[in-house]
């Protein structure tokens, strides 16, 4: 197979297409980049090619590496992992160096041939590393084709020599946004941070030109040139310093300093300026290689790209079902739920009726997809046409014979079994026998929802999560009787409007809530027993949790929360585990204070809606203890709360696939994405002493943190939860 192929023009130029066989995407292997070496060795010794162009095959340039590469190194190196690791990475820098230096006299820096990137649509990670060894970049003015780094999203970072050569073009200030937030960029905003040098229509033939015409003072990179300093200043130099110090307080707090991929790369960079720059390139392959050998880069690179991207493509799909993507959707309820719903579809091109009892309820439904788009088009995101498309895919109506034609119904209408099942028979009257019929609860049981159906095997769950254009998961629920078509409707639809699908059995608050909800009660729990709110929330956010359990009861409202444990407590009975979390909600919602809706709740807002501070009159109620527990014991209590649940919804086969866990637990509510999720994480932290850690919490806080049966066993046999029950080769890819 080969994955780069070699040419030279009629004018001597040497073109090296990247267009990897059998792939829809360019992802560098390490076959292939032998080639590229080849090939590289091939225009510098042919005296005819006067220099040399990379560019792609296909629609974009380059996705990135193969990360199935780094595991496979691993490995390969038996005991010595690291070596293996940073012999790889000292070999990837061998090669660009070669492609950087072109031939050039090591002394005089001449007699080298210059070397241009034609950037023809989307450039990530090893793609972006290799046009920056380049002496020239030229990227296509195509608005939708992106370029950047993103590498630090996925646990590691830019270890092809990307850190050190950005970082020495333009800076650590200007550097460390682009690297540490892993953006990708628009080609006007890329040549602005200098990640390309030109943008053209024709990049080929705009890079050939300039192949041609290039001086030798053109190809010397700028810390190859005698006296180069770098820019802003050297970690010894005080406005250099200044730099460094306020690039780690942006780390600090952007991250909680929870993840090892940002300090590393920070180090790297305030290393590798010290240094001239081959050495900087050894500094750069120390820290690659550290974060790579960090639990936290595997799980996070095996979760967030690896597992989710085989979700995206089916890998729990059943088989032997064709195609059912969705031409039609009927959106049952316009609230803020149903219309999220309608302008994901819109946005998809499926066709939508959004209906409400009322009329003006319905185009109020419709009317957030054009306010949405609006503000697509302040920021040039969306064009008049595209506005104008988008909203022609919505009819607004009360009229349920709309609905006739649909072959999927969404039905996001109030948390009440028999306004729901109501809703069921009406419209199931209307739509055709092929129908699927699908709910966005949240809380209520599927199969009791499917009763109300006359076709249960075609009645599932589709849980949406708020805001539904921004969150990224939609959580499947197979009901008792629910078939295989319509599960393979439900995740085709998820499919189409581009979010990443998990597909669980029925069960009480199903998985993402019933991970949920002991986080949020831990949290809430410890306020009762006098630990500081403040503490309980910054030990989340340590964690790597977007908010903490305090603040995020108060966004998702007090009142919800007083309702769900009502509404679980009339359900279970007696077998309803009592909570002091539950009289401190209880006795929020009995002071009317709300949360963020309400501008009061574990939070005083400002007129304008803003956090202002903790509530003091929280203390009153239930005093802050002198004493303080440890930030560890707090965050090992938050921790295991969501965990456990985890380990139970796996050992009740709630949850069917372990990626599904992991990957919806991130994307869902953002655990840890450091960890790769909650069974990533028990698998870093070891069975045997997460199993000894919950006798310890059990004894000192309660049976909730009971070890689970199938935790025990696996602690017993020394099992990890990927060793047992990763899926099998082909099922994973």
């Amino acid at each position: 197979m080969t994955d780069f192929k070699y040419a030279v023009d009629a004018d001597g130029v040497a073109v090296i297409t990247w267009d990897a066989e059998g792939k829809s995407m360019n992802v560098l292997t390490r076959e292939a980049f032998a080639l590229v070496e080849e090939y590289v060795d091939t225009a510098l010794a042919d005296d005819a090619v006067k220099g040399i162009v990379i560019t792609s095959g296909k629609k974009d340039f380059a996705g990135g590496m193969d990360l199935n590469v780094l595991a496979t190194i691993r490995d390969e190196s038996g005991d010595n992992p690291a070596q293996g690791l940073f012999d790889f990475t000292m070999n990837g820098h061998r090669i660009l160096r070669k492609l950087e230096r072109a031939g050039m006299e090591a002394k005089t820096n001449k007699g080298g041939k210059p070397v241009a990137c034609a950037i023809n649509g989307t450039c990530a990670g090893i793609g972006t590393e290799i046009a920056l060894a380049c002496h020239h970049r030229v990227m296509t003015s195509n608005p939708k084709a992106k370029i950047g780094l993103p590498e630090i999203l996925l646990g590691i970072f830019p270890g092809g020599g990307g850190t050190m050569r950005y970082s020495r073009m333009v800076g650590a200030v200007a550097a460390a946004p682009v690297l540490l937030e892993g953006k990708m960029m628009d080609p006007k905003k890329a040549k602005s941070a200098q990640m390309v040098d030109a943008i053209a229509d024709d990049p080929l033939a705009a890079a050939k030109e300039w192949v041609l015409n290039a001086s030798n003072a053109d190809i010397v990179k700028p810390w190859d040139a005698k006296g180069f300093k770098f820019p802003g200043g050297a970690p010894y130099h005080p406005a250099g310093f200044m730099n460094f110090v306020g690039a780690s307080a942006m780390v600090a707090g952007q991250t909680q300093n929870a993840y090892p991929a940002p300090k590393a790369l920070l180090s790297a960079i305030y290393e590798g300026a010290l240094v001239d720059f081959d050495n900087a390139l050894k500094i750069e392959a120390r820290w690659f290689t550290h974060v790579l050998m960090n639990p936290s880069s595997s799980a996070m690179i095996r979760s967030l790209f690896l597992n989710k991207q085989a979700l995206e493509k089916g890998a729990v799909r059943p088989k032997g079902i064709e195609d059912q993507s969705v031409k039609k959707v009927g959106v049952l309820g316009a609230g803020m739920m149903g219309a999220g719903i309608a302008l994901v579809s819109a946005m998809a091109g499926i066709e939508v009726v959004l209906i409400d009892r009322d009329q003006a309820a319905a185009d109020k439904g419709k009317a957030y997809t054009e306010a949405y788009l609006d503000k697509g088009m302040k920021r040039g995101k969306v064009t008049e046409d595209k506005k104008t498309t988008v909203l022609s895919q919505i009819t607004a109506t009360t009229d349920l014979e709309a609905l006739k034609g649909a072959d999927l119904i969404i039905e996001a209408v109030f948390e009440d079994m028999g306004v729901k099942a109501e809703m069921t028979k009406k419209v199931e009257a209307i739509v055709g026998e092929d129908c699927i019929f699908a709910s966005n609860t949240s809380t209520l049981p599927i199969t009791e929802l499917a009763k109300a159906s006359v076709r249960p095997e075609q009645f599932i769950g589709i849980h949406f999560f708020s805001p539904v254009e921004k969150m990224l998961l939609v959580e499947i629920i197979k009901g008792a009787e629910t078939g295989d078509r319509a599960t393979a409707k439900a995740l085709d639809y998820v499919r189409q409007i581009k979010k990443t699908p998990i597909v669980v059995n029925d069960a009480r608050f199903f998985y993402c809530n019933r991970c949920i909800l002991p986080y949020v009660n831990e949290g809430v729990r410890m306020i009762t027993e006098g630990v500081s709110p403040v503490l309980i929330d910054n030990a989340a956010r340590q964690l790597g949790f977007p908010v903490g359990p305090v603040q995020l009861t108060d966004e998702t409202s007090i009142d919800l929360g007083a309702k769900i444990a009502r509404a679980t407590k009339e359900a279970m009975g007696d077998a309803y585990p009592e909570s002091p979390a539950d009289d401190l909600i209880f006795w929020m919602e009995a002071e009317g204070r709300l949360g963020r809706k309400a501008a009061k709740g574990f939070f005083d807002y400002d007129a304008k809606g803003k956090r202002v501070e903790y509530w003091k009159g929280l203390a009153d109620k239930y005093p802050v203890a002198a004493e303080q527990p440890d930030i560890i014991e707090v965050q090992e209590r938050l921790m295991f709360a969501q965990v456990l649940e985890a380990v139970r919804a796996l050992e009740e086969n709630v949850l069917m696939d372990i990626r599904e866990g992991d990957v919806g637990a991130i994307l869902a509510w953002g655990f840890a994405p450091w960890s790769g999720g909650p069974l990533s994480w028990l698998d870093i932290i070891g069975t045997p002493y997460a199993a000894e850690r919950c006798d310890q919490l059990t004894e000192q806080y309660g049976e909730r943190f009971a070890c689970p049966p199938l935790l025990r066993e696996m602690a017993e046999k020394g099992q990890t939860f990927y060793g047992r029950f990763a899926p099998a080769e082909e099922d994973a890819a």
